[in-house]
């Protein structure tokens, strides 16, 4: 098979990435250059087992530290300095950032895909601004100018080869475009697969086992085999590898890859299996909330366990399909308890995931004959959603977050799960 480009949108979408966001941040309100300092920024400086939310570009190259770092594997070099967070500062700086989009285009052309990271299309800005390498320069200079910020941004006919070209290219070179004719030359030539925007080393594994090593092998494959196999996603899949991507500005590129979820790191180890199920209905609470807040509801609930690294890590990760999708907090704990049940091994606990896919929308969830007040459950969470929406996260809490085990309180007052 080959595509008919012509027949696709030939958009000029541009993919901005703050480079090391956090870190760089940090450095400028410390008098520093970003590119050239060494800062990590960590969750707690007191913690050695904290973990290292960003790290400047230096630090990443010279000594290996990223994201998901520790902060013990930091060596002790006086170049380096531990920076803790100021996420109040960091959306602050997000924000007006995006304002300086505004300055180009309206802002319905503008998709805030995260804190450092917005896609914006300057199809109808080219007779004001000139062309989208023009517009990228400009607002690269601005950035630079007025928040002393690196950035990179990709360009491309869609929101996918836009953020293809910027992870793959133009991270290294500033600012690069890719178009439909580099497909097969620029984009079929990765491998491993997870180099992919899209593609994680669990959906990795799963291909390679198929024989698929690289984007090229993806694009060659046999459609109904991979719709027969992965179903939406598997088409997905299949036109994303040659590049094709009809999504407005704004909706998720992978649509078949929605799901709601929530991992946290735990402050100190658990111990006792009761601990553990109380944070397990924390979180439960606050996949379920995710879930209402955008009207959805989920039939596949995962529960994943990461042991502490005194006992030589390791974990679990299990999945279990409901017959009715929900998005009831007590309908996914009941679940994650017995998938905790069926697979806990008596060690101390680190870290822990939930996650709800197989998503559908809200009004299919369906009244259980067996289970007269299901109605009642779900309207009681809306309800308390709404409470918190008016009063707060912390304004209305489970007794067990009131336990020596839970940590909601606490993570209440933080911003984006971390100091402010």
């Amino acid at each position: 098979m080959t595509v008919d480009y012509s027949a696709l949108p030939h958009h000029k979408i541009l993919c901005v990435d703050m480079k090391s966001f956090y870190a760089s941040c940090s450095a400028v309100m410390l008098g520093l250059d970003p590119l050239e300092c060494y800062i990590a920024i960590v969750g707690d400086i007191e913690r050695k087992g904290s973990v290292v939310l960003a790290a400047s570009p230096k630090l990443k190259k010279e000594f290996g530290i990223k994201t998901g770092s520790r902060l013990f594997e930091i060596p002790n070099d006086p170049r380096i300095r531990l920076v803790e967070p100021k996420m109040a500062t960091y959306l602050r700086i997000s924000t007006e950032i995006t304002r300086l989009f505004h300055r180009y285009v309206p802002k319905e052309a503008i998709h805030t895909y995260s804190v450092d990271e917005s896609f914006i299309k300057v199809d109808g800005a080219s007779r004001i601004w000139g062309d989208a390498h023009i517009i990228a320069k400009k607002i690269k200079d601005e950035i630079e100018r007025e928040f002393q910020l690196p950035c990179a941004i990709g360009i491309g006919p869609n929101m996918l080869l836009s953020k293809l070209c910027l992870d793959l290219e133009a991270k290294k070179h500033g600012i690069a475009e890719w178009t439909y004719e580099d497909v097969q030359e620029k984009l079929w030539e990765i491998s491993p697969l997870s180099e992919m925007w899209g593609i994680g080393k669990r959906l990795e594994r799963t291909l390679n086992r198929m024989g698929i090593f690289s984007v090229g092998q993806l694009a060659r494959y046999d459609l109904e085999k991979l719709e027969r196999k992965f179903g939406v996603m598997g088409n997905q899949l299949y036109h994303h590898a040659w590049g094709v991507d009809l999504s407005d500005i704004g909706a998720p590129i992978m649509e078949g890859q929605v799901s709601f979820g929530k991992s946290q790191i735990l402050l100190r180890d658990y111990k006792e299996e009761e601990e553990v199920k109380h944070v397990i209905l924390e979180m439960c609470e606050e996949v379920a909330r995710r879930s209402r807040i955008h009207g959805k509801a989920g039939r596949t609930i995962s529960l994943g366990i990461g042991y502490s690294q005194e006992e030589f890590g390791g974990g679990f990760h299990r999945s279990r399909t409901i017959d009715e999708p929900t998005n009831i907090t007590m309908d996914l704990y009941k679940t994650c308890l017995e998938l905790f049940k069926e697979n806990y091994v008596q060690k101390t606990v680190r870290k822990i995931s939930i996650t709800l896919s197989n998503i559908v929308e809200d009004h299919e969830l369906q009244l259980s004959l067996f289970e007269m007040n299901r109605m009642r459950k779900r309207e009681l969470g809306f309800t308390m959603d709404a409470i918190r929406r008016r009063y707060g996260s912390g304004a209305l809490l489970r007794a067990v977050s009131y336990t020596d085990a839970g940590t909601a309180r606490h993570r209440a007052r933080l911003v984006g799960g971390h100091k402010s």
